[in-house]
């Protein structure tokens, strides 16, 4: 059974995941193109930070970042031996849902673009492609997406 709870970033399974994704995303996208945040960010007071476990072992991550007028998803992650499992699927169901207790209307989000099993859970649950927002710029590495809620 997975199991999604807020849970602190600093914890070592959830660090160890984090930095994980960080290398990744270093490995794919040169530095100027990569927009995660860090694990000390990951603790601020507008951040809802979640990890997803199969027992004791944390095998996902996510975040609701709160924005002016909506929701922005960060620092979803799932390690590679448990993809395909529903962990992504029930951490982002669980970002959904505290965004709509927060009355937010839109969820938004950035992920790179050749990150096609990302492009495909959001697609699954809804999102659909926009255009850059916040502070992000306009570059072909990056696809946008939102979903009203």
């Amino acid at each position: 059974m997975i199991i999604v709870s807020i849970t602190d970033p600093h914890d070592a399974q959830a660090t160890a995941l984090l930095q994980q994704s960080h290398a990744l995303m270093q490995a794919l996208f040169p530095p100027e193109d990569n927009f995660y945040l860090s694990i000390d960010d990951l603790v601020a007071s507008d951040i809802h930070f979640y990890t997803g476990r199969i027992g004791d072992t944390i095998l996902g991550t996510g975040a609701l970042r709160v924005c002016d007028g909506y929701g922005e998803i960060k620092s979803m992650f799932v390690d590679e031996t448990a993809r395909g499992k529903g962990i992504a699927d029930a951490i982002l169901r669980q970002i959904e849902d505290q965004a709509r207790s927060l009355s937010l209307p839109l969820l938004k989000l950035e992920t790179g673009n050749i990150l096609h099993a990302a492009h495909r859970l959001y697609a699954r649950h809804g999102f659909t492609p926009c255009g850059p927002f916040g502070d992000y710029p306009e570059i072909a590495s990056s696809v946008f997406m939102e979903k009203r809620l």
